[in-house]
């Protein structure tokens, strides 16, 4: 698998915010024709501009270079720090396949009304090949018992990647 460049990440962020490339370049303060040379991989914006690009897209700097984060799952001895109602299940995929990238932040009280209580799936989550072998109460139950952080984290041999965090 091709590691993502730079330009293909910039790219894939303001899409999956549907922003054009002018509306990037206005809300940074450069032309249209920068943001379209740095998606093209042939420049790079300033590092204040790297800045602004991290907090539009509300992820970090590192994450934004290309940095992958290590996977970081925690065992919380007193799950009371953070009420389970005020927890969020984040579900990232990326289907190399399909060219798709799928983000979806669910509250952790909505992801107990929608698990099904039979198989343990979430019906508003149908139609994902890559959710399909993933039973959500025995994730909720690890929750409940305080784990917290990466839950999942699936790199397929085609590039499919699924995380799923819960924070």
């Amino acid at each position: 698998m091709a590691k993502e460049t730079f330009g293909q990440r910039l790219a894939r962020l303001r899409k999956e915010k549907d922003y054009t490339q002018n509306d990037i370049a206005d809300k940074v303060g450069v032309t249209a024709q920068a943001v379209s040379k740095w998606e093209n991989d042939q420049a790079s914006p300033d590092i204040d501009v790297i800045v602004k690009l991290a907090d539009l897209y509300d992820i970090s700097t590192d994450e934004l270079l290309g940095k992958e984060k290590p996977a970081v799952t925690s065992f919380q001895e007193k799950p009371s720090k953070k009420s389970l109602d005020k927890m969020f299940f984040r579900i990232k995929v990326h289907d190399a396949e399909e060219g798709d990238d799928v983000n979806v932040n669910l509250p952790l009280a909505l992801v107990r009304i929608f698990v099904d209580k039979e198989d343990g799936k979430i019906n508003i989550l149908n139609g994902n090949k890559n959710l399909e072998g993933i039973d959500f109460r025995q994730l909720i139950e690890m929750v409940e018992q305080g784990v917290v952080g990466e839950l999942i984290s699936v790199d397929s041999k085609d590039g499919t990647t699924v995380r799923i965090f819960v924070e």
